[in-house]
């Protein structure tokens, strides 16, 4: 199966590579940059849905599309983490699945809620660059426990394993 990713981002390409390593025999993945078709900062569960079936629509041309989006919404008062990924064929069957979420610390959520992006806010408040490429929010919110590439490797199988449930014969 040959397989694109819609972003060129370094922790989402680590996490696909590797589970289609594991899972899928003679399999290719590439990536390109795609747009999401929605804010640069989600801000909903359902923008952040959207943006990664745009990525994986987007991505699938003759291969199958993925996209993985991250983005926020509000529980509450509460600000939490989203992320959501999506798998489309190049006959247009799309799957969906999403990842953990855990709540952002205020100072992150009044920044977000200014108009900065997550990634930037991240920087700032951890005083590193580049965060999404490697750790992520997640990563560091988490004491390194659960980086963003182990998110979206979850995010994956979760996709994988309803594309190989559709091509069994029971689904």
């Amino acid at each position: 199966m040959k397989f694109v990713l819609g972003s060129e981002n370094q922790a989402k390409k680590r996490a696909v590579l590797r589970i289609v390593d594991c899972f899928l025999d003679n399999s290719t993945v590439t990536s390109t940059s795609v747009p999401s078709g929605v804010s640069a900062q989600p801000m909903s569960v359902e923008e952040t849905r959207q943006g990664a079936i745009n990525r994986s629509i987007a991505a699938a041309k003759d291969a199958i599309g993925i996209g993985l989006e991250g983005g926020v919404h509000m529980i509450g008062d509460t600000m939490y983490l989203c992320n959501w990924g999506a798998l489309t064929t190049p006959e247009g069957k799309t799957f969906t699945a999403a990842g953990a979420q855990i709540p952002l610390p205020e100072e992150l959520a009044d920044e977000i809620r200014q108009g900065i992006e997550l990634g930037d806010a991240v920087d700032a408040y951890f005083k590193k660059q580049n965060v999404r490429m490697s750790e992520g929010a997640m990563g560091m919110l988490t004491a390194q426990l659960v980086p963003r590439d182990a998110l979206f490797e979850h995010i994956m199988q979760l996709l994988i394993g309803q594309l190989l449930y559709s091509k069994s014969p029971q689904s």
